[in-house]
């Protein structure tokens, strides 16, 4: 696959970036990532190791004369979401990311881009690789499985680093600086149900939600965006009783960290009620589309004769299921009182799947206070309990409390004015970053998380701005130049 940055600046960034997209790196499967990456740290004649749980570090040497500066650690995460569109043959356990340069920005063909991070690992490596720049001793740092449980970032052992200042290039907006992130919990819940043969004189009809943004469950959650899952039960729960639907499949969602972007279910209807129930669909999605005419307005809603499946589950068990999941929240549950427009509370309905006896249900939650993030936690466990649910909470991570006083913080906003004429916004973040793990298990660590523009980011909409690379290149590099040495 030839690489199509070829004309891109810097350059060897962009290279390093193509050849990660060739490499598949879905999370907990970024060993061959990885080891690529071990390759190169070698090939460079860098000291490069790896940990128990995948982790893989790198060490440089300081430029002649800048030994005694401060250690500095640059950290990514090598896994990405990996989202495509239901139509899209694509395998990412095997198949490489198209990427593809539209306009002035970079995207990739009906899947996610994996900019997020991999753009923060090509540039680790182009630093890696190397000799004419200016800075003191680096560590590079690259983590494993940050998508789906920061289990690189919580397994990291206390002898691994030797810095104790971080950058981590895992942000998304260009001009602005990142000092403090939300923590976090998954909560899943699996709901039994009961078979019932599939009744005579129904047809099976298939109903599909398709066309929404989706995007990350953090940064996009307060955007108004429609949510598969909420919209598909909303459908069912309406009809249910006016047209003695029977469920018998409802799929929708994928990753906990994914607002929900497509969800189909399969129904009995009686045969009598299937042409007005077809049209009481296409009503709906008028409705549907004029509420989100404005966030979301490729929302489609589709429904289609299929074959018929062997059962459907009992009655209960439907009501259990779709009044379950209509009381489940989903989005903003706070906003913070102390910084303007910042979403303090949230919870994302992030998949719902029919498995053999029961379906299983995947959410998320997220608060920078960690008090609240166990709280609206609970609030969708007694939901879920209400209708008969086994519910089990994940570990969690925790939240990156903001220090006003970094001089880290303050040494990247300077740099940024001096370079580009602008003074940066310094804030905290409602996404997960693993420097609040990387700092409760370093103390003392001096971090600061940026980035080039990333827009889309866990959907196949994932497009990356190239014009705000360099910019994100030219930063990191002055930023290690200017390192000071107290």
């Amino acid at each position: 696959m030839e690489n199509v940055f070829d004309s891109l600046q810097p350059e060897r960034l962009w290279f390093y970036f193509g050849e990660i997209c060739k490499i598949p790196h879905a999370s907990r499967k970024e060993q061959k990532l990885a080891a690529w990456i071990m390759e190169n740290g070698r090939t460079m004649g860098l000291e490069t190791i790896t940990d128990a749980v995948g982790n893989v570090l790198a060490r440089k040497h300081a430029t002649p004369g800048m030994e005694k500066l401060p250690v500095v650690i640059l950290q990514s995460h090598m896994d990405m979401v990996c989202e495509k569109n239901s139509e899209t043959d694509h395998n990412f356990d095997t198949d490489p990311i198209r990427p593809r340069i539209e306009g002035e920005w970079v995207k990739a063909h009906n899947t996610t881009l994996g900019a997020d991070d991999g753009i923060g690992v090509a540039a680790m490596l182009a630093i890696m690789e190397a000799d004419n720049l200016v800075h003191g001793p680096l560590e590079f740092l690259f983590t494993s499985d940050e998508e789906t449980g920061l289990t690189g970032a919580e397994g990291l052992q206390a002898d691994f680093l030797k810095g104790r200042i971080l950058l981590n290039l895992d942000s998304e907006d260009d001009g602005e600086l990142f000092i403090g992130c939300a923590g976090g919990k998954d909560t899943s819940v699996v709901v039994p149900y009961i078979k019932v043969h599939f009744p005579s004189g129904n047809k099976a009809m298939r109903i599909d939600i398709s066309g929404l943004k989706g995007g990350h469950s953090g940064d996009d959650i307060n955007k108004g965006l429609g949510n598969a899952n909420k919209i598909l039960n909303r459908i069912l729960w309406e009809a249910s009783v006016s047209f003695d639907l029977q469920l018998s499949v409802f799929d929708g969602g994928n990753l906990r960290n994914a607002i929900a972007r497509e969800a189909f279910a399969i129904v009995a209807v009686p045969v009598e009620k299937v042409k007005a129930f077809e049209q009481y669909i296409l009503a709906f999605e008028v409705i549907l589309k004029a509420e989100l005419k404005s966030t979301d307005p490729g929302l489609k809603v589709a429904i289609c004769e299929t074959d018929a499946p062997s059962y459907t589950i009992n009655k209960q068990s439907q009501l259990n299921l779709l009044n379950s999941l209509y009381a489940c929240p989903h989005g903003v549950i706070a906003m913070s009182a102390d910084i303007p427009g910042f979403v303090e509370t949230s919870t994302n309905l992030a998949s719902v799947k029919t498995k053999e006896d029961h379906f299983l249900i995947g959410t998320s939650q997220r608060s920078s206070v960690a008090s609240s993030k166990d709280d609206v936690a609970n609030m969708v466990a007694s939901v879920f309990r209400l209708a008969g649910g086994i519910v089990t909470h994940g570990h969690g991570y925790p939240g990156w409390a903001l220090n006003s006083n970094s001089p880290i913080m303050h040494l990247t906003r300077q740099t940024y004015t001096n370079l580009f004429g602008q003074e940066p916004k310094v804030l905290v973040i409602h996404a997960g970053l693993e420097c609040g793990l990387i700092g409760e298990k370093f103390p003392g660590m001096d971090m600061i998380s940026y980035g080039p523009t990333i827009k889309g980011a866990h959907s196949p909409d994932e497009r990356l701005l190239i014009s705000t690379v360099n910019k994100f290149w030219d930063l990191t590099l002055e930023v290690l130049k200017n390192i000071p040495a107290n």
